[in-house]
């Protein structure tokens, strides 16, 4: 027991080192620099546009759309991608071997992802206050809402990259195993329009994943209360998206230990050598 606090700890340490390395990253800041730019352009580019049918602006209602999008991206894709290409340089078979050295490297792993998802949010998230008006109608109790979707959309996304870290094949599988499909979703989930304008088959599989329930439960946090009309039911489903995204994170924490204890046991010094060959293969 004492070894897997041990274990735990060193793994909170490294996330928490790792995070203030990559705000000092030139390589982190140009992602979150460009991330934010291009984000606010789009809302920018469309501050006089009006939803089809409402009174909201179109920055109003894209906005925590958006930064679900966003939370849901980013702690899939860059846990996954992590994951993978670890296991091919072989960091991941060093920490097999260390005692509890597993556990460490997944709680670093999950406590870097999760710390590094809030300069992505909060460098859209300020300056949009100071070019848009009307963004939170909430107030304090709209504050609380964000606090609870951001952490029940951790919990249901982030094993999510832990699973497909595991099971893809080589890290240029990332992109079409994981940021392909998520670019799907994103589309499908009301992200940049209201849900209601596609086939009902579609808003079906939109509400398996938890990208929408995340964009839904943030919008209930934004938007006014008169918005609800722009959403399945006239109603945010406060309950529904408390379930759906637990339910979420209850199916990955039983199932990505499985999936993480099968890929450590194929964890060898063979399989790492032929990854780095399949990789200067496709590099050449």
């Amino acid at each position: 027991m004492n070894a897997t606090r041990h274990a735990i700890g060193l793994g909170l340490r490294r996330g928490w080192t790792e995070f203030l390395l990559s705000l000092r990253s030139p390589q982190d800041q140009g992602f979150y620099l460009f991330t934010a730019v291009g984000t606010l352009a789009f809302l920018w580019f469309n501050r006089d546009n009006e939803l089809e049918g409402t009174a909201l602006l179109y920055p109003t209602y894209a906005l925590p759309s958006i930064l679900g999008a966003l939370l849901a991206f980013g702690v899939v894709i860059g846990p996954a991608f992590a994951l993978a290409m670890e296991r091919e340089d072989g960091t991941l078979l060093r920490h097999k071997a260390l005692p509890h050295g597993m556990q460490g490297y997944v709680t670093g792993q999950l406590t870097y992802h999760s710390l590094s998802l809030f300069p992505s949010l909060l460098t859209i998230l300020v300056p949009s206050f100071l070019l848009f008006d009307g963004l939170m109608h909430g107030g304090a109790a709209g504050w609380l809402t964000v606090a609870w979707v951001v952490a029940l959309g951790l919990l249901a996304t982030l094993p999510l990259g832990m699973i497909l870290g595991s099971i893809v094949p080589s890290t240029q599988k990332v992109g079409t195993w994981g940021m392909l499909p998520i670019m799907v979703l994103t589309a499908i989930s009301g992200i940049f329009f209201p849900i209601q304008s596609l086939w009902g088959w579609v808003q079906g599989v939109a509400q398996v994943f938890p990208t929408y329930w995340i964009g839904l439960g943030l919008r209930s946090a934004f938007l006014p209360d008169s918005a609800v009309t722009l959403e399945l039911g006239d109603s945010w489903r406060t309950g529904t998206t408390v379930a759906v995204l637990l339910a979420w994170a209850v199916v990955g924490a039983l199932l990505t230990p499985r999936v993480l204890r099968r890929m450590a046991r194929r964890q060898s010094g063979s399989t790492v050598e032929a990854a780095r060959e399949a990789s200067l293969q496709w590099v050449r």
